[in-house]
């Protein structure tokens, strides 16, 4: 595996990231602190997403060799909006990971490679920042419909 998946694996446990889903189709969205995963999130929820956890992700292997992304316990079911306070959204327990956002890494590429990184044990597709305009309506695309060569 090319790129992320060769610099970065994700154990099972607990994370900070942010995670909504489309369906049953989680969407992991990794990076600092103060790197837009909320507000990423909040336009995901827009674009018809569910909340599964904001600041905090549970990742754990299932049994068809994929990756679980749910809420820890005791997280309530919350998403902060910067300069509004925490909002109540649409909720799921939990989905399957079909695709990572990494805000902590950047490409200038504008057609770039497939990026993969192993959550759980699992090969997960990676879109790596900056996160532009676009960006929400093209991450719904990809989790649902996937990425064409």
């Amino acid at each position: 595996m090319a790129g992320a998946a060769a610099r970065r694996t994700l154990d099972p446990g607990i994370v900070h990231a942010t995670a909504v889903a489309f369906a049953q189709h989680a969407v992991l969205i990794l990076g600092p602190s103060g790197a837009g995963k909320s507000s990423l999130a909040l336009q995901l929820i827009g674009q018809g997403a569910a909340l599964i956890a904001d600041d905090r992700v549970e990742l754990a292997p299932d049994a068809q060799g994929g990756c679980i992304a749910r809420a820890p316990k005791g997280l309530p079911p919350l998403i902060e909006a910067r300069g509004i306070g925490l909002l109540a959204a649409p909720i799921v327990t939990s989905a399957r990971v079909a695709l990572v956002v990494d805000l902590g890494a950047e490409t200038a590429q504008r057609l770039p490679e497939h990026d993969k990184m192993l959550l759980a044990g699992a090969a997960i597709a990676v879109i790596s920042g900056p996160i532009s305009a676009h960006h929400a309506v093209a991450i719904r695309l990809h989790c649902l419909h996937g990425r064409k060569d």
